[in-house]
């Protein structure tokens, strides 16, 4: 699949790069180290994310030349990176007609088969790692911005190599992106030590939502429309908020609840192992990983909470 992948790129000559929703540290850096690997081939490329690029993510590379409305002409190809479903990468994604191909790169265990070609790996460690594997393949050198994305790519979805994702691949290629000039430390600052002030003023209101189970083994913070008014803040900011109700001893599984409209509302489901919340998630016609899933759930916050906690319950 990797020899069909590059002879896409071979005979393409403009390239849109997307990922899902709210794109994490994965989705972007996945999608930035197949930008530059593109760009430095001479290809035209268009990066797009339906969302906001958040801001401990600007440090990298292409950064500032990320669109958040498509462009209205055709391409050759369209990648879409870390997604599990087309409808993920949003709405202009799905309706957009003018692509020649759409190539699907992805480690969901139960991503959809939504591209004319599919490169689904559930045992890569990120998505960033099979775009390093794609570059390897190409046999062409990994230059330091594209070390840089991948290295963040990887950090981010193993939690800073904690979670059972980080198996030998990810430590391989890390060390090498290391030894090509990647400063673990910096790269931590930019990501966990660079907070705008008002991030942690979310925060502090987000907290004060905190629910936990009556056994203890699950437990929630909530994020709602009157939170980012009184703090000046937009999704990007909660980025990482669901960790907090998962470092609670005790707690198997943490949950967010973001609301994006009147009664609408993003579920974050977060395991540490024991319960397959990819599962429950699909139970609200969402996915994701067995450790890290979501879907949108409609309804008044209270109805919403009593219903996805009534599931959670039921998974123990």
């Amino acid at each position: 699949m990797i020899r069909k992948i590059l002879t896409e790129i071979e005979s393409g000559n403009s390239f849109l790069v997307t990922t899902h929703e709210c794109p994490d540290g994965d989705a972007v850096g996945s999608t930035m180290a197949l930008a530059s690997f593109l760009l430095a081939l001479g290809k035209e490329v268009t990066i797009y994310y339906c969302d906001p690029l958040p801001e401990n993510y600007r440090f990298l590379p292409l950064a500032d030349s990320v669109v958040y409305a498509v462009p209205d002409r055709p391409y050759d190809v369209c990648f879409v990176l870390d997604a599990g479903t087309l409808q993920r990468a949003g709405e202009e994604i799905c309706s957009f007609g003018r692509f020649g191909k759409v190539i699907n790169i992805d480690h969901h265990p139960y991503g959809e088969q939504f591209g004319a070609l599919n490169l689904i790996d559930p045992g890569a460690s990120a998505t960033g790692a099979i775009i390093y594997r794609i570059i390897k393949e190409a046999g062409h050198p990994i230059d330091y911005n594209v070390a840089l994305c991948i290295y963040t790519a990887i950090v981010t979805d193993t939690g800073s190599f904690r979670y059972s994702n980080a198996d030998p691949e990810a430590f391989r290629i890390s060390g090498e992106l290391v030894e090509l000039g990647i400063n673990p430390w910096l790269v931590a600052e930019k990501l966990y030590e660079s907070q705008p002030r008002k991030r942690l003023e979310l925060l502090a209101l987000v907290l004060s939502t905190l629910t936990v189970s009556e056994k203890g083994d699950f437990a929630s913070v909530t994020v709602t429309l009157d939170m980012y008014a009184k703090t000046g803040t937009t999704a990007e900011y909660t980025d990482g908020f669901i960790n907090y109700p998962r470092s609670i001893r005790g707690v198997e599984v943490a949950v967010l609840f973001r609301e994006v409209k009147h009664e609408v509302f993003k579920v974050g489901f977060r395991s540490k192992g024991k319960v397959n919340v990819s599962a429950l998630a699909a139970a609200f016609s969402g996915g994701g990983h067995h450790n890290a899933a979501g879907c949108t759930v409609f309804g008044p916050l209270e109805e919403v909470r009593k219903n996805v906690f009534s599931y959670l319950e039921g998974s123990f």
